[in-house]
């Protein structure tokens, strides 16, 4: 599968245009980009996000992949500023969104609470994917649930142990048996 078609596949999946991804291949790099920078805490928040979108199972969550450190790196290097400070400052939403609902901060509150909470703001961006207008911006909640599944699909755990995986070179076999419940394919 090329980058490409994963980015097409997660953006059908959220409902939405994957942001950033007209950036990929000329993503800037270095501490200061966009002048925003993302504190330890900032990085443990979005790897609770990310766990809490892809919790771990039968296979690694999002949380064994780093998917919080991919979020940040991405964020930096790759999004205009505009999306930068909108992804930053939806930390602080997600959180107080949290406190509203539950009297406790995110990282404070249960597995349910968390998942209760996060289900609510998927609704909220698709809500306001279908009416916003082009040059609205986009909800940081999108955001947020993109990079989880792009950063751990496209990580080791994710690609080797979520998804059925065999080592390039190889070959193509057209043919090869697939039984229904198998595991997608990452090559």
């Amino acid at each position: 599968m090329e980058r490409r078609e994963l980015l097409k596949m997660i953006a059908a999946l959220t409902g939405g245009v994957f942001i950033g991804s007209e950036l990929l291949n000329s993503c800037k790099s270095g501490p200061e980009v966009g002048g925003l920078k993302f504190s330890q805490a900032d990085t443990a928040f979005l790897d609770e996000v990310a766990e809490t979108i892809l919790p771990a199972t039968k296979t690694p969550g999002a949380k064994a992949a780093k998917v919080g450190e991919f979020m940040v790196v991405m964020v930096n290097d790759c999004y205009e500023d505009k999306d930068q400070v909108i992804f930053h400052a939806g930390i602080g939403k997600l959180d107080e969104a949290c406190k509203k609902a539950n009297g406790k901060s995110f990282l404070e509150a249960t597995p349910e609470q968390r998942t209760a909470l996060l289900t609510t703001l998927d609704k909220e961006a698709k809500d306001y994917q279908k009416s916003k207008k082009p040059e609205d911006p986009a909800h940081y909640f999108t955001m947020m649930k993109q990079l989880t599944l792009f950063g751990f699909f496209t990580s080791k755990p994710g690609a080797t142990e979520a998804l059925r995986y065999i080592a390039v070179p190889g070959r193509y076999d057209g043919a090869y048996p697939y039984k229904k419940g198998d595991k997608a394919w990452a090559t």
